[in-house]
Formats: structure tokens, sequence, C-alpha cells
């Protein structure tokens, strides 16, 4: 893609702006009486939907009607689409009518300015009692370093030389200072877009912040710098992370698209994924361990490739290097991520730091083999070995992976458990809403932390889902408008876990520890009674 393709929006003059006095400034342009009548018509519709529900209304009636509020909602804001409630569901599971606020880019090509009309609050119509999946409670963990002495203006700024960018949140509305460090590929521009989304989602729920972010791949501070209980480590946002170092983990930006590899939003991509392991029952694929990727990126995958199957030794693995270019060029019909869901087994590695094809790899219901890495993102910790995944050895890959694809096909009920769960895992814990929901806590309790106002800054770019989709084409574009939040929640976020304990998490990380050792156990034990009847 043109560099001036990634770069279009920032250089528009019209995006600096003076933040003095910023105020949200919604349906400006409504005068008093039709905003008076838009209230009226949202009240209508939720009584006749009440009243229909316990059947004083008929549902007949009630469409009769709606046809006529939709018009005269319509011709108010036109920017807004009507969903009407779907008829076949049954009246007591129907919802009110939803307002959906669509991409407006004839607004944005003419003004420039990030309309006005998006809600700035909302209040859910099912209040969440859930807590939120075990893996959050790692949230804790990773701002733990801050908890005695806040994050103060100082600390805040000694993370800008690592930087891409610099986010701020100020009265619901979100700021950009970017810097002149290259991104990879188009990876800063989705993950402003999820934040941006996140704020569609849940509008007026974050507080006042200001974050440092860097898209690279490997975290840079280093925990043994700042020991001492006055050191002040740098807070700096990454997609992951490892236990000698103290960035803290954020979700991906392919939560949005990946338009460089073709891989689309997380909600289609989960959808696809499910029904690509429609296609053939667990017990019914091949039984092998399968990977597809590029191997030049790591020492650790040109290690796994070795394993490969060849006419003189079979360790039971199908590996496939991937050209990511030579995809490309043949419109990706080899690497569709729905339609590599055909093996018994699965096998993760991370790359050059970690893998962004992990969450793709657990979601396709098979047993992850899941080499050992060096690496974390923000939910892998959540997930146990024999539970979710099986582990293998990064210092004997070749036996480990043997071993673990034998140990499946002769414990296939046990195998195909493990599969289920770490699948499971996926779909449920980690759906767009708990993905969102991960984001909301940890911005939140992130500015719990602030010891300081957020300010803008002078030459500082506001940014919202037209400043950042519309100066776009392509796939890029395409995935933007897929993965656009048009409404907000319909529930609050999931409540967060407490931290643990030293005692839990210590059980906790002793219990991951002791399932790898027997894992190990049964691989020395195998080999061992093989070498002995040859």
């Amino acid at each position: 893609m043109k560099e001036e393709l990634l770069n279009s929006f920032w250089n528009k003059s019209n995006n600096i702006i003076s933040i003095v006095g910023a105020k949200w400034k919604y349906l400006k342009r409504v005068t008093t009486t039709t905003y008076v009548t838009l209230l009226l018509f949202l009240f209508l519709t939720i009584t006749v939907s009440a009243l229909s529900y316990v059947g004083w209304i008929d549902l007949f009636v009630q469409a009769k009607y709606s046809v006529h509020l939709k018009k005269k909602a319509e011709s108010m804001v036109p920017s807004l689409v009507f969903i009407e409630p779907d008829k076949k569901v049954e009246s007591q599971s129907m919802r009110p009518p939803i307002l959906e606020y669509p991409l407006d880019c004839n607004a944005w090509n003419k003004t420039n300015t990030c309309p006005t009309t998006y809600p700035k609050s909302y209040k859910p119509l099912n209040p969440n009692n859930s807590t939120c999946p075990e893996y959050f409670r790692w949230i804790h963990e990773d701002l733990r370093h801050w908890k005695n002495t806040g994050i103060t203006r100082e600390m805040l700024e000694k993370s800008k030389k690592y930087a891409h960018f610099r986010l701020i949140i100020l009265d619901g509305r979100i700021y950009i200072e970017r810097y002149a460090k290259y991104s990879i590929e188009t990876r800063h521009l989705f993950t402003m877009y999820g934040i941006v989304q996140l704020l569609r989602f849940y509008p007026g729920k974050l507080p006042n912040l200001e974050i440092m972010f860097d898209t690279d791949d490997r975290p840079v501070i280093p925990e043994r710098e700042f020991r001492r209980p006055d050191s002040g480590p740098p807070p700096l946002f990454r997609y992951c992370s490892d236990w000698q170092s103290l960035d803290i983990v954020f979700p991906d930006w392919s939560f949005w698209g990946w338009g460089e590899t073709n891989i689309r939003p997380w909600r289609s991509m989960l959808k696809n994924i499910k029904e690509g392991n429609k296609r053939s029952k667990w017990k019914d694929r091949i039984p092998f361990a399968y990977w597809r990727g590029n191997p030049l990126v790591s020492h650790v995958r040109k290690d796994l490739i070795k394993c490969n199957v060849t006419d003189k030794q079979n360790w039971d693995t199908l590996l496939y290097p991937q050209d990511w270019k030579n995809q490309s060029k043949i419109g990706y019909k080899e690497s569709n991520i729905e339609d590599q869901c055909t093996h018994r087994y699965k096998i993760y590695v991370e790359g050059w730091a970690w893998s962004v094809s992990e969450k793709y790899i657990f979601a396709c219901d098979s047993p992850t083999l899941y080499i050992e890495s060096h690496f974390y993102d923000f939910f892998i910790r959540g997930m146990i070995p024999q539970q979710h995944y099986w582990p293998i050895s990064d210092n004997d890959k070749c036996k480990s992976l043997k071993f673990a694809v034998q140990w499946g096909n002769n414990h296939t009920h046990k195998a195909e458990a493990i599969g289920k769960a770490g699948s499971e895992f996926i779909h449920e814990d980690m759906k767009m809403e708990r993905v969102f929901d991960y984001i909301y806590h940890l911005l939140n309790e992130y500015a719990k932390l602030q010891r300081f106002d957020p300010i803008v800054p002078q030459d500082t770019t506001e940014i919202c889902s037209e400043s950042l989709a519309c100066p776009l084409d392509g796939l890029w574009r395409k995935f933007m408008e897929e993965g656009l939040e048009k409404s907000p929640s319909y529930s609050d976020p999931c409540i967060l876990p407490p931290p643990y304990d030293p005692q839990q998490l210590k059980t906790f990380v002793e219990q991951k520890v002791n399932a790898t050792k027997q894992v190990r156990s049964w691989e020395s034990e195998y080999w061992s009674s093989l070498n002995k009847n040859q």
C-alpha cells in the first residue's frame, strides 16, 4: 500500500485542533422542537414494546405504527439508521428498536472533522452482573509495578522514546500525537481504530487518560532496571511482553483486521472458523500435527521446519512454509484460516516475538501443540497445559511433537477434550465483547493510577472512525467498515475479578508448571521404552 495511503489523514491541516473548551455537540443542528419529538418517539417506541410484551397491544398494531415512527426518526436525523425488531423472534425476547450510527464519510470528506452525532453516554438495557474471565486478573499484575507510586507525568514521558504514538482520551474524545518512528504496516492505524471502537461500544464509560503505545514486537522495558521502590518504570503499552519486562500487554491490531494478510476483523473470523469446524468431526481429521507460516522470522521456526516429514523421517508433522508476497499475488487462496481446521493437531510457535496466529490456531477445535514461548500476550496466561493445550518442548521439538501426536491418537477422548476446551476459551472468553471488556478494564485501572491531569498537546490530531477509515481504500477500508461498532453495547462491561493474592498466584503458576513437567516425564518414558525395544 502506498505510503500516502497510510498517512493521508495525518496531513489534513484541518485536523490540527485547539482543545480549549472541548464540548460534545450531540445533534447540534436539531431544533428544540425536533429534539423533543425525538425523545417522544423513543419513549413511545419503548412503551409500545413493553405493552406488547405483556400482551396489551397487538404486535400487528406495533408493527404498523413502527413504520410511521421510523420515517419520522429518519426525517429528523438522516445519519441514523433505524433497525426494527426481528419479527421472527418471540415477543418476550424482543428488544426495542436500535439506532445505528454508520460510517459517515460524506460528512468527513466535506469538513475533515469528526461527526458529533454519536451518543456521549448510554444506559444499558441489560446491566451485566457476570464476572470477567479469570485471565482478566492479570491486568492487576501488569499494573502492579505502579500500585504504590502511581503513574506520574515524568514516568509517562520516559516512555516517549519507545512509542509510536501518544493517545489521549479527554471528555469522551480521542486525540493522537504520532511520532516519526516507523510503524510496521498499518498496525498503528488499526490499534487506534480499536480504541475508537471501544468508545463507541461503551460511550462515556472511560475516564480521561493518556498512554504511550509501541507497535513493535518485542518488549523494551527491562524489569531489572526498575527494582528500587522509587525507580519509576515508564508505562508502555504493546502487544506482548515477557517475564523479564514491564511492558503492559494490550490486544493486538488484528482484532479489527489485518489487511496485509487478508485477515478479517475478529467477529467475522470467529464466525468463519466456527463454520470451518463444522466441516469435519475431530476424529475424522488428518491424524497429524499441522503448521503453516513464515519460517524465516525466527530461529525457533527454522528449527521447527527440520521436523517436517520426508522420505527419511516421520515426526507426524505436516509443515507448510508460507510466502505472504506470493499469497497476495494469488488472492490468498491458500491462506484462509477457516480452511485450516482439517488436522487433528495444530502447532503454535512464536515468531520474532509472540505470533498473531495464536488465537486462530486455538479456535479450530483441535488440540494446540504449544511450543514453549518466551513471550505472552494478554490472554495466554489464563490457559492451562493439559486443559487448554498440550505443551511442546522448545529444546527437542521433533520428539516432543511426535509423542504428542502418538499420545493423542491413543487417547482420543482426552485429546479431543483438550482441543474443545481451548477452542471454547477462544470462542467464549475471547469473543469481541470480552476483548472490549479487557481493554476497558485495563485502561480504567491504568487511569486510576494516574497522578496527573491528561492534556492534549498543541499539534495533536483528533481521531474517530471517519478520520481513520474514510481516507483508506481496498481491504483496509473494507475491514474498518466491517469492524465498525455501529451502536452502543446492550450491557455494561463484565465485573473485573480481584487481584491474585500471593498464595493464589503461586498455586496457579505451580499448577501450570507441574502439568508441563508431567508431560515431559511421559515423553521421557515413551522414548526410553522405544529405545529399549530397538
